[in-house]
């Protein structure tokens, strides 16, 4: 049988969806293309429900499957589901349901659906969906190969328990899960040697790893093990917050050599009422001074955040507030967001709405702000060494080069060369700038 696999959603959501391919793989499926050119038996949407257009484009994808093969078995897997399984299934043409701490149920609820349609029930459906109110165990996917030969995400945590007002995935992810230590450093030693060389820890909120164990291991463990396994040359932190981000942490992990620097803090924004109305635990004074520790500990590391513009009640002083404050940061790259209303939160209920045009308009002059950060940051690399993980060859303007990223999450062309491969980690120093999304770097025999 034939599947394809479409994945919405954060980091966690793709490495989910690479084990959930791999079980399919193992149990005999041919993979193909998410495409009405690649016609597939069963369909397997992992779905995101931040938001409420996360939601739509859930639905969409849905929908779209169903088109490419009106005789598929439709699968739905992920938030999207867990928000309202009955719902799903009642409303939108799907086979399967799948919640966000259920996909080991894969192919088992595959070959059943196939079990019950062969006996003559046509109309069968097939629900997994666990309640995760109550205290769950942390759901062991695993990944045995990666087709990218470079980069692998390694899901080590799931679940929140922060709660900010226009967050709905602690509802639909449940309470903080920590996977076991060894089958985290196992899973990444197989990888490694399979030539996988960069591990990128991804997590709902990776910071929170170890709460549920009583910080038997806490992510300095996670980071420090894996720096002990000979073939990884490169561990990078998807997203942190900034209580992590302590003396006692950096203490701990600063003989790891293999962790880049660079450090995505998530931030949200940089007015402390709009902080306080988000609830999200800090002030801007306290995330300034996290990015100085970090700056003490690390030379020249790329700092990266996410901020929500628009938020309920954000005044013009308090988006200038944000603006300053970026500047102020110096932030490497910054992902802006115009505030998404999500039914199921506090923030969703909360007066002062912002209409969308000043939304747009807030989030496109930050969004501005951030590029010439990006580029200021970019050019400040100009003349200094780095290590770039060799990811694809392109053509540009004629010429045929290498491309990946530096340490600092950098991403760099390099002119190609006979001796060099894709998964190769090359010495360079980062010579100019190419353009808004590349620089140009020089391979060197010694850093």
């Amino acid at each position: 049988m034939r599947a394809a696999l479409h994945n919405l959603g954060c980091k966690t959501n793709s490495y989910e969806t690479e084990s959930m391919k791999e079980a399919l793989r193992s149990a005999g499926f041919e993979i193909v293309d998410f495409s009405k050119d690649s016609p597939a038996d069963v369909y397997i949407i992992n779905t995101c429900s931040v938001t409420n257009i996360a939601d739509r484009k859930s639905r969409q994808m849905i929908h779209r499957a169903k088109s490419f093969n009106e005789d598929a078995i439709i699968v739905a897997a992920g938030c999207f589901v867990q928000a309202n399984a009955e719902k799903v299934l009642e409303n939108e043409p799907v086979d399967i349901v799948i919640g966000s701490s259920d996909k080991k149920n894969l192919v088992t609820s595959i070959h059943e659906l196939i079990e019950m349609r062969n006996t003559g029930i046509i109309d069968g459906e097939k629900s997994f969906v666990t309640d995760l109110k109550r205290k769950v165990e942390f759901e062991e996917l695993t990944i045995a190969d990666n087709t990218s030969h470079t980069r692998a995400f390694i899901k080590i945590q799931d679940g929140c328990d922060k709660y900010c007002t226009f967050c709905i995935i602690p509802f639909l992810r449940g309470h903080v899960r920590s996977r076991k230590l060894e089958d985290i450093v196992t899973e990444i030693d197989n990888l490694s040697q399979k030539g996988i060389k960069e591990f990128v820890f991804t997590g709902i909120n990776m910071s929170a790893y170890g709460a549920d164990i009583n910080y038997e291991h806490d992510l300095a463990d996670v980071i420090n093990s894996v720096n002990e396994l000979p073939l990884v040359e490169r561990i990078r932190i998807s997203s942190l917050d900034p209580d992590i981000v302590t003396v006692d942490f950096l203490e701990k992990i600063r003989n790891s050599k293999k962790v880049c620097p660079h450090f995505h803090l998530s931030l949200q924004s940089g007015s402390n009422p709009v902080l306080k109305n988000m609830k999200r635990g800090y002030t801007a004074e306290e995330y300034f001074e996290k990015c100085n520790l970090l700056r003490e500990y690390y030379d020249n590391p790329a700092i990266t955040t996410d901020i929500i513009m628009g938020f309920p009640g954000e005044t013009e002083e308090m988006a200038q507030e944000t603006y300053d404050y970026v500047r102020k940061i110096g932030f490497s790259a910054v992902h802006v967001f115009p505030y998404s209303k999500r039914d199921g939160t506090v923030a969703a209920d909360m007066p002062s709405q912002i209409p969308s045009d000043i939304k747009s308009k807030r989030t496109g002059k930050l969004t501005d702000i951030t590029n010439k950060l990006k580029e200021k940051y970019n050019d400040g690399c100009i003349g200094k060494a780095d290590s770039i993980l060799i990811e694809e060859i392109i053509e540009a303007d004629g010429l045929s080069y290498y491309t990946g990223y530096t340490t600092r999450y950098v991403k760099c062309l390099i002119r190609r060369d006979d001796g060099i491969n894709i998964g190769d980690t090359v010495k360079a120093v980062v010579s100019g700038r190419f353009n808004k999304e590349y620089m140009l770097a020089d391979v060197v025999n010694d850093i």
